[in-house]
């Protein structure tokens, strides 16, 4: 069972771990997703309005009625939600930033617009040589994505050689390994924490924070890594776990 986050007649909006789905690719027809899941668990037809990559965690939003996921899909489409992503990368960032950089889906040559905005929360430098360097810097973000482009964060942050740790597509292999030896991290560092829509039955804003329960808003695997960095008092309260 997922933990759901909010429900009512319009939408539900759950806590999606790391490594599941939203739904079944079709290479892979027999696989476990979010929607099936979540579908069977509060016995509801459900309706996809956005997606979260498989290694990603965090607030995942279906709706319950054609009408909703109309409303809800135009919103995504006009750029109407807002999306607040904690992310840990190599290196240190500058305090603060906007990346604007047009990006291509897969087997598409025309590029479109995207932006991701991001603030510096945290820092570390750990004694692990990494390549040339003796010692390794990294940093947790906070990263709120202005379009919703395929891959669009991890391409960003990317670009400016700052990927995210666990990234096997377009991260650092050196890092994501020297994080599995040291840290004992096997995953993407990157989870959604935070989502704003507009209700599709009212039009005012609803925000959807994962709480402060055992599992989320950042799942065991992501807070065991904060803690070893020492960055705990640096995750903005609403996802701060307690203890």
């Amino acid at each position: 069972m997922l933990e759901i986050l909010y429900q009512d007649e319009a939408l539900v909006a759950v806590h999606k771990p790391a490594g599941l789905f939203v739904h079944r690719p079709p290479q892979e027809p027999d696989a476990t997703a979010a929607l099936q899941l979540v579908r069977d668990q509060i016995e509801r037809y459900l309706y996809p309005v956005h997606r979260l990559d498989r290694p990603t965690s965090g607030v995942l939003l279906f709706a319950l009625t054609p009408e909703a996921a109309r409303h809800l899909g135009q919103a995504f489409r006009e750029r109407r939600v807002e999306k607040t992503y904690l992310a840990v990368v190599r290196g240190h960032p500058e305090p603060e930033g906007c990346i604007d950089h047009p990006l291509a889906k897969p087997g598409q040559t025309t590029p479109r617009p995207a932006r991701t905005r991001y603030r510096r929360l945290a820092t570390a430098e750990l004694p692990y040589a990494v390549g040339p360097y003796p010692t390794s810097r990294y940093a947790l973000l906070e990263v709120q994505p202005e379009t919703g482009r395929f891959h669009q964060i991890r391409r960003h942050l990317n670009r400016i050689a700052h990927p995210v740790i666990g990234d096997y597509k377009h991260g650092d292999y050196r890092h994501n390994r020297s994080f599995k030896e040291h840290l004992d991290s096997h995953r993407l560092l990157l989870a959604a924490v935070r989502l704003t829509v507009p209700h599709p039955s009212s039009g005012a804003p609803l925000t959807v924070d994962a709480p402060l329960t055992v599992d989320a808003p950042l799942e065991d695997s992501f807070w065991q890594v904060v803690e070893r960095l020492a960055w705990t008092d640096a995750v903005p309260v609403p996802w701060r776990r307690r203890g």
